[in-house]
């Protein structure tokens, strides 16, 4: 057994080159093992995303609080709530960050992944308008 302590490792701030808006990331637990998992909590101020990235592995997503917002590549965005989760497969090119307005905090695991980070999501991707009459 091996036991992680929460303030053991401290929130830093996201990378730049990797998340729109202001968000937090921790190293929650980590093996190294043949087959690694990293869990991660992540925290995203309101507006604040990832860029688009996929990982060689699955990552698990768990939200623990408020609502995040995931959304693949030529998929529509969706909307957790706490509690929900989301499993997404190596190689799925994804983003996921905070609903707009509004903070979100989510379980990051990835199970034998290393990211690759590709470009920032849009802010009409992220927040798309609706136009009912449809032009």
């Amino acid at each position: 057994m091996k036991i992680f302590r929460n303030d053991a490792t401290p929130f830093r701030p996201a990378d730049v080159n990797s998340f729109v808006g202001p968000a937090q990331t921790k190293l929650l637990a980590s093996s190294d093992e043949a087959t690694p998992v990293h869990v991660y909590r992540v925290q995203f101020d309101a507006g604040a995303r990832t860029n688009w990235h996929h990982h060689s592995g699955p990552q698990w997503l768990f939200v623990v609080e408020g609502r995040i917002r995931v959304q693949t590549d030529g998929g529509q965005p969706q909307d957790l709530e706490t509690g929900d989760a989301v499993v997404i497969a190596p190689g799925e090119k994804h983003w996921h960050g905070a609903v707009p307005g509004q903070r979100g905090v989510h379980l990051a695991v990835n199970v034998n992944a290393q990211t690759t980070w590709l470009e920032p999501v849009a802010d009409e991707v992220y927040e798309p308008t609706f136009d009912p009459q449809g032009s």
